[in-house]
């Protein structure tokens, strides 16, 4: 049951790339940031942290509707370190990725069993987590931390 998945980076200008997805899917410009490119669309890093976090918050929907459940909405934000390695190179140091749901975690049943399981389905996350830690919490639509 093994899948194969490809995108297509074509320069366009500097370091301004298209980044075609395939038929049926619309693509997207990447760019560096000045110094380096222009700033026109989103970095590598951008991109990477937008599949961890769009992985996670569509793994933990999955997890509430076998439940049946309605988080009332999810938003995650995920933010990196980026610092220099003892090879003097930039590689991304650890992720931290904030996901909220739009209802009070009280109203959720099975809120445990969810929490204990969703990520184990994101396919990004535990891939990237082979080689940069990544730390996750989830709040509830009062703010406060499901665990």
């Amino acid at each position: 049951m093994a899948e194969t998945l490809s995108v297509t980076i074509t320069q366009k200008q500097n370091y301004q790339f298209l980044v075609d997805f395939g038929e049926g899917l619309p693509g997207l410009i990447a760019d560096e940031p000045a110094p380096l490119g222009q700033g026109e669309g989103p970095a590598p890093t951008h991109m990477l942290l937008a599949a961890v976090a769009n992985c996670l918050s569509a793994s933990l929907l999955f997890s509430l509707q076998k439940f049946k459940q309605d988080a009332g909405g999810i938003t995650a934000r995920a933010t990196c370190t980026v610092d220099r390695n003892e090879s003097n190179r930039l590689r991304i140091q650890h992720i931290d990725v904030a996901i909220q749901l739009g209802k009070d975690g009280a109203e959720l049943a099975h809120l445990d069993r969810v929490l204990g399981q969703f990520e184990e389905f994101c396919t990004v996350t535990q891939s990237v987590q082979a080689g940069i830690p990544v730390s996750i919490s989830v709040t509830d639509g009062k703010g406060r931390r499901l665990e």
